[in-house]
């Protein structure tokens, strides 16, 4: 689905000098987002240059455009940003100060700053998207623990508190059962100079996201809205589309998501995390304006995946064709286990390739620790239907398999690789 807004009758031209033919996009993070938008890169005859805090981490060992230096120093990214057509990010944990500042010196900032600011700050996000009449829950700000009990005594426990600023897959997130737990977790909390909220803990049947992209020149376009499992805090699997979501609810989803995107300014790839309640209605959890677990199954599954959809935006290109390839892909993330295998990641690799020669497998050059996301497999449907349980369980079981197998070298279904 794509979309255009209210645009002038010419589209500007976007100066460019490109000495090489083909621009050059400075992304502020070596992460792994960095490392496969790269790849993305390549395709198209571009070059993307990381800002890095080290040469071990996911990107700069494979981009040869590497800064090193860290997101917080305002001379290293202006290092990076030197010269380069548009910066943007694998991560939103950049100074809006600082991001500021390089507006001011003439370098193409894409998010800019004036919408990143609600990717940072969870409070400032809650306050605008209730500005903008989107569902959102109940919050209110906490200075105190006093804050949380009376947040609770009218809303109704149990809460959950957030870290207004940081904290991913889990982290910074705490459902709190009653005014003791709310006194302990924000006496720790605000000791520790952690900026607090509560919220209702919202009733839902599952979790979506709504992927979308936007260009400066204000085309935007969506992907089908994507059921997301998590586990422990941690997005564990992703099944495209979402099974059983009506055309009426995928739709206000993709609306919602468009609206939110255009309304604050966003430019590139965005996801915007929701809440599906047992009333069918949605609500919204949580955003990030850039490429993000939940798109990864577009690398496969998609005619245009979300990182080069993501270049096609911060450069202002016109952006790609984001329908499906399959009826169905289910992308299984590949989490570090306990322990790490006695067997070599190359030797469990070789096992997948040969029993399921199908999967698309993407490592990213991480170290292999528990629960860290060190890949992702995607497994795209053959033949059938997504309104087909039976089909898509099978879909779903083969990608949570193959993901299973590279964390643990072992299989789920008992199955034996050397056939003993």
């Amino acid at each position: 689905m794509s979309d255009s807004e209210s645009t002038p009758a010419a589209r500007p031209s976007s100066p460019r000098s490109l000495a090489s033919g083909q621009p050059v996009v400075t992304m502020i993070g070596g992460g792994q987002l960095a490392r496969m938008t790269h790849q993305a890169a390549i395709a198209l005859g571009q070059t993307l240059r990381v800002l890095s805090g080290g040469e071990d981490e996911p990107a700069a060992q494979v981009t040869p455009d590497v800064v090193l230096g860290s997101h917080t120093d305002l001379d290293a990214l202006r290092r990076a940003a030197e010269g380069s057509h548009a910066l943007t990010f694998d991560h939103e944990h950049v100074p809006t100060e600082h991001l500021d500042m390089l507006v001011s010196e003439g370098v193409n900032v894409q998010p800019p700053p004036r919408a990143l600011v609600y990717a940072q700050d969870k409070l400032e996000m809650r306050h605008k998207l209730r500005e903008l009449g989107a569902p959102v829950p109940e919050f209110a700000e906490v200075t105190w623990a006093e804050d949380v009990v009376k947040f609770g005594a009218e809303h109704g426990w149990p809460v959950v508190i957030k870290a207004v600023r940081g904290g991913y897959d889990g982290r910074g997130v705490w459902m709190v059962d009653d005014a003791d737990d709310a006194e302990a977790i924000v006496a720790k909390q605000l000791d520790a100079g952690a900026p607090l909220m509560v919220e209702q803990k919202v009733e839902m049947t599952r979790e979506l996201s709504a992927m979308v992209a936007r260009s400066p020149f204000g085309q935007g376009a969506t992907w089908p809205v994507v059921e997301t499992v998590q586990r422990n805090g941690q997005c564990a699997v992703v099944i495209a589309p979402a099974p059983g979501l009506s055309d009426e609810l995928a739709g206000e989803a993709e609306s919602l998501a468009l609206r939110i995107a255009a309304e604050l300014g966003v430019v590139g790839s965005m996801a915007v995390e929701l809440f599906e309640t047992p009333e069918g209605r949605l609500v919204v959890n949580e955003l990030a304006m850039r490429p993000h677990n939940s798109g990864h199954w577009t690398m496969d599954g998609a005619r245009t995946s979300q990182f080069e959809q993501h270049l096609r935006a911060v450069l202002d290109y016109p952006l790609g064709d984001t329908s499906s390839t399959a009826p169905v892909t289910v992308m299984g993330n590949v989490l570090g286990a306990p322990e790490a295998p006695q067997m070599s990641m190359d030797e469990r690799v070789h096992h997948l390739m040969a029993r399921m020669p199908d999967a698309r497998i993407h490592l990213y050059g991480k170290g292999e620790r528990k629960d860290r996301k060190i890949g992702h497999v995607n497994i795209v449907g053959g033949v059938g239907s997504l309104d087909d349980a039976d089909y898509v369980a099978t879909v779903r079981e083969r990608a949570e398999r193959a993901a299973h197998w590279l964390s643990h070298a072992e299989w789920t279904d008992g199955w034996d690789e050397h056939g003993e």
